[in-house]
């Protein structure tokens, strides 16, 4: 069975949530900590075992694709200074397994949309893994486990689509997409098959308190069901569907539910408490 190493990374969005941080830097490239935030998604797919990125971008995100780029001259000034320690720093933003590839969104028509926009850079009947940027998903302090990994090897396991779900107070389920798992909710680190995904239910209605976290591993054939996908909610092409599809057509999807931790770094508020907290973690004073 193939194994998954490739994942699809969108970053077209404006980052509308950032503003005004993101009118002239991709909120991709905003920090978190010590490094922008798009490296941390790197590295986190790099540690699932997942070594080629494919960035689905637009015109004006360049600064993403030169961040993992080479710079001669930055680091032959290292170089001459001795500054070895720099130099090191530099070398693991785009270690040498790493391979970097972007192709252009040209019209912003939804998730599934974006997604497909890379289906012509992966081989036929290729699993793929879909990563979201907005939303940090770390280990619990302590701990080096990598979900998006576990998802990866419960693909080679058993075939079976991953989708990484988190609990939500019951509350605040109307602000998700909420997995229907009929009663059988896994346990952390485990999956569970899914029946459907309930978009931003009302708490009375909702399946479960599992929410959609943005953390995809998906079979190819999840891209031809794209190629025909209607549009959906806000008229656009929505990756949800594709799977639900996908479901109907009898393949297993599974509901993965996550150990660590999640930041959403797409509005001001998270992305404050993911410096607060990863700083105080990393060990600065803040």
């Amino acid at each position: 069975m193939t194994q998954v190493r490739k994942a699809i990374i969108p970053v077209a969005g404006f980052g509308t949530r950032l503003l005004p941080i993101s009118k002239a830097i991709p909120k991709e490239m905003v920090p978190v900590v010590d490094r922008p935030l798009i490296q941390h998604v790197v590295e986190e797919a790099l540690a699932a075992g997942i070594n080629e990125i494919i960035l689905v971008t637009r015109s004006g995100k360049s600064a993403i694709e030169d961040h993992f780029d080479a710079h001669a001259e930055l680091e032959d000034s290292l170089a001459s200074k001795g500054k070895d320690a720099l130099l090191e720093v530099l070398a693991a933003i785009a270690p040498p397994q790493l391979k970097i590839t972007s192709v252009r969104q040209p019209n912003a028509k939804g998730l599934g949309h974006a997604v497909f926009c890379a289906a012509h850079l992966l081989s036929q009947n290729e699993p793929f893994a879909v990563i979201l940027p907005d939303v940090l998903v770390k280990p619990q302090a302590g701990d080096a486990r990598c979900d998006l990994g576990d998802m990866v090897m419960r693909w080679d396991a058993n075939s079976a689509a991953q989708i990484m779900v988190e609990a939500v107070p019951e509350n605040e389920v109307y602000r998700y997409g909420i997995v229907d798992c009929g009663g059988s909710e896994p346990n952390a680190g485990e999956s569970a098959d899914m029946r459907g995904v309930v978009e931003k239910p009302k708490p009375e209605e909702a399946p479960s308190r599992l929410s959609v976290i943005g953390r995809y591993v998906l079979p190819f054939r999840v891209m031809e069901l794209l190629s025909d996908q209607s549009p959906g909610a806000g008229n656009e092409i929505q990756l949800t569907d594709a799977i639900d599809r996908l479901m109907q057509e009898g393949h297993s999807v599974q509901a993965f539910r996550m150990t660590g931790r999640t930041f959403d770094c797409g509005h001001i508020e998270g992305w404050l408490k993911a410096n607060t907290v990863l700083a105080r973690e990393a060990g600065y004073d803040v």
